[in-house]
Formats: structure tokens, sequence, C-alpha cells
């Protein structure tokens, strides 16, 4: 079984409500991981002999569980004290590369931080949370992973009517969000903000020191994160505050989706109507984001004039960063060095003209078929032209491009499924994502767009 080990424990007891979570009626596994039950020096065949424990209704040896606090800004306004409504930490692990893991139960129940709701999840998002992050995993991307899903055997009631239960153990560097800063911060709390500076350093870039060190660190791992999303056609749908993790890696995957038909001011959240969260968008959030953690970090400078001038140098330096990232991914998509970013941006123009697939165009560079799905073709022709002057590498382009995505409509099928009883589709789907750079026979259906049947144009936030 997993070593459990608290260093956040170890923190202000305002930090977190050390709690127990609520127990479900009749648990039962819906999907362990394998792989990533060995990386936390575990198998998956001792997991599996623990579903009590990854239901919440027995607490593993060593661990604490505890809610976390913290604030935000949602959809650009400050929501105030927001924190773990329906998660547990249950603690830290090491893994066997040595790095420090949290590992956290997700729909285990009332927090006080649950704002009258009811602490649980129905399965619908845990499967989707599986899906989506397991996949972000496979395709390299920095982000939070699934450790196991288990069935409450218990009903949730949403808006949609009752639907059936589920519980995600999550895995994470760690689960500190800009929004756990600005919490601190807003209730004056200077000596909280020092700590946890200190301790996410520690974590996170022992190599750093200072808020200026801290915001550099956020800074550089925001900026490569947001390139992967971008050269993936990934939406986010929630840029929130606390969505933003100091870790660098994506997390709380709601109303998500990678695009199909590129569109630069594609949503997928039913509540966006202004589209600030749009997929063109997500550099400039990730940016108003840090400057919200700047903005946070200013109380442990004395002189706060000082602090602005010294943050707002630091801030500036995130769109060259951005750059760097987000134009080495373009080239490498097509096949070239960055200095020929450029025909990525007049491709990506091309595609927008008549919506075609993101990930199936530039896949296809890779065999040299993306003409086939453009209906007039003479555009694409000369771009073809110039870029053939530049001598593509066509194996770049396979290992950057992949050929499988966890598409929304695919994603929809296994949770009506798996609402049903019936789990073979989301199995099916996750051994597919687990090699997206493969075409294979047994993939080739997983690789096409929805029809206008199947399309499922946007996602909803907790369902």
């Amino acid at each position: 079984m997993l070593a459990f080990e608290s260093t956040y424990a170890d923190l202000p007891a305002r930090f977190y409500t050390a709690m127990q979570a609520t127990a479900v009626a009749d648990p039962s596994w819906l999907a362990v991981n394998d792989g990533l039950a060995q990386d936390l020096g575990t198998s998956g065949a001792d997991i599996r002999t623990h579903v009590e424990v990854f239901a919440g209704n027995v607490p593993p040896a060593g661990a604490q569980p505890l809610a976390q606090v913290y604030g935000g800004h949602q959809f650009g306004h400050w929501s105030g004290q927001l924190g773990d409504g329906r998660a547990l930490l249950l603690g830290e692990v090491i893994d066997t590369q040595g790095n420090r893991r949290d590992v956290q139960l997700k729909g285990a129940g009332p927090t006080p931080y649950s704002r009258s709701g009811d602490g649980r999840s129905a399965l619908g998002p845990v499967v989707r949370e599986f899906l989506v992050s397991e996949a972000m995993a496979a395709l390299g991307v920095p982000t939070t992973r699934a450790l196991c899903a288990v069935r409450t055997g218990q009903q949730v009631l949403r808006q949609s009517g009752w639907e059936p239960g589920g519980i995600l153990t999550r895995v994470a560097a760690s689960h500190i969000r800009v929004g756990t800063f600005q919490w601190l911060a807003s209730q004056g709390d200077r000596e909280g903000v020092a700590a946890l500076v200190d301790y996410t350093l520690n974590r996170h870039a022992p190599d750093r020191e200072g808020p200026l060190g801290l915001l550099a660190h956020a800074m550089h791992a925001q900026a490569h994160l947001i390139a992967e999303w971008m050269g993936l056609g990934f939406i986010h749908g929630v840029m929130n505050t606390d969505n933003m993790t100091l870790s660098g890696e994506t997390i709380d995957y709601g109303p998500c989706a990678f695009m199909e038909g590129y569109a630069p001011g594609q949503v997928f959240s039913s509540i966006d109507q202004m589209g600030r969260y749009a997929y063109s968008n997500q550099p400039n959030i990730a940016l108003w984001n840090l400057a919200q953690l700047a903005t946070a970090l200013l109380p442990l400078w004395d002189d706060q004039e000082a602090g602005i001038a010294e943050m707002t140098d630091a801030l500036e330096q995130f769109h060259t960063a951005y750059a760097a990232a987000w134009e080495n991914k373009l080239a490498a998509k097509i096949g070239l060095e960055r200095a020929h970013f450029g025909l990525g941006v007049e491709l990506l123009e091309l595609m927008a003209e008549e919506r075609a697939d993101f990930t199936n165009t530039f896949r296809a560079l890779a065999s040299d078929t993306a003409h086939t799905l453009f209906t007039d073709t003479a555009p694409y022709a000369a771009w073809h032209a110039k870029w053939q002057t530049h001598a593509p590498d066509y194996a770049l382009i396979a290992r950057t491009n992949p050929a499988v995505i966890p598409r929304n409509h695919r994603i929809q099928e296994a949770i009506t499924a798996c609402d049903a009883g019936d789990d073979a589709p989301f199995h099916a789907l996750w051994d597919v994502l687990r090699d997206p750079f493969s075409e294979t026979d047994a993939n080739a259906s997983y690789r096409q767009p929805a029809t206008p049947e199947e399309a499922v144009t946007r996602t909803f936030c907790g369902t």
C-alpha cells in the first residue's frame, strides 16, 4: 500500500481543515491505473485490495486527510473563500523517482468549503477527468494524474436528475494554487503568505529564492504549459485562479475539450458567454492569473512601490517565455525549426477559413495528405510549395502531432455507457489514449471527428 507523509499538514492550521471522508454505501472499482501505481511504489493489484480506502470509507495508514482552503477569481471576479468543497488530500507519497506527490480523493463528501454542496461527484466528471488527464500524460503535457476511480453505489442529485456517484483518486505534484496565495493575502496574513512561499519553493523550485523566485518559476512553468495546450488545440474552459497550480500542471478537467474544427475563438464552457477562456485567449489569461499571484505576493515587500516595480518587470518576461515555447512547438508541428514557425501561423489561418480538423490536419502533414482535408485546395497548395522548400522533417511531425486525442463525443459515449453500467467503452477509449502517436486499425475509428449528430460542442461545470 502507499506510504503516506503529510508535509502540508505541518503548515499552520489556518491553511486547511483536518477531517475524514464521508463513507459511501457500496463502493466498487471502475478503474485502477496500474502504471501510475507502480510509479508510486506500489502495484495495481495492491490498490485493488483497498477499495474501501479509495472510496473514503477507511483512512489509509499514515494519512492525515485534510481539505485545503483557497480563494480565487472566477471568470474575472473575486469569489472570496473557496477551498476543497468535495476533495480531501490524503497526504503525500514519494514516487520511485524520488518526487513528492499529493494523493487526493475527489468526491469524498462535504467539507467546510462545500458552500451548501453535497461534496460528491457524479460518475460522469470522474470518467471525464480520468480519461483526459491520462490522455494529457500520454501526450507529454504536465498534468495531474488519475490513480483510480470508484463507483460509490449511491446516487447524486444534479440539474439533470439523479446520477450514479463516483470518486476519483487524483495524483499531483501538489495542489497549491494561485488562489491559495490569494486567500491568505486577502486575510492580511503576511506571515502565512511568506510560509507558503517557502513551502512552495521547497517543493517545486528549490533553486529559487523569495517571492520573485516563486513568480519566475510560476511564469516559466505556465508559459510552457499553455504552449503545450495550444499545440494540441486544447481548451481548458475554466482558467480561474483557483485552477492554476504553482507546479505548472493542468488541473481540474471540467468544461474542457480538444478542438476539432479549428476556430481560435472556440470556448467549451456553458457559462463562458463572453469568451474569456477561449482557445486564443489562454496565453493572456495565464498572464492575468500570474498578475494576481504577484498581487498576492506584494505584501512581502516593505517598500510597496519597489515591489510593484520588481513584479511588473518580472511579469513582462512572460510573453517572451511564452513566445519561445509556442514558436518552438508550432515549428515542430510542421517539421521545421523555430525560425520558420511563421509557416505554421499561415497554416492555422488556412485551417480557420475551412474549420479544418486541428489534430488530423497537422497529423496528415506526416503523410503529406493534408490537402485532402481542404475543400479549396489552391491556398493549401501554395502554402505546401513554400513549406517544401524548407525540407520538413516528417519524423518530427509524427512525433509531435498525435493521431488520437480524447474527442468529446467519445468521452460522452464512455460517460453515457458507464452511467448505464457498461464500462467497456471507457476501458476501450482509455486503452487507445495510452498510445496517442500511433496509427493502428484498433484506433482508426477514434481518429475520426464527430458527425453532426455526435458533436458535443460544450461541456459543463460539474457534469
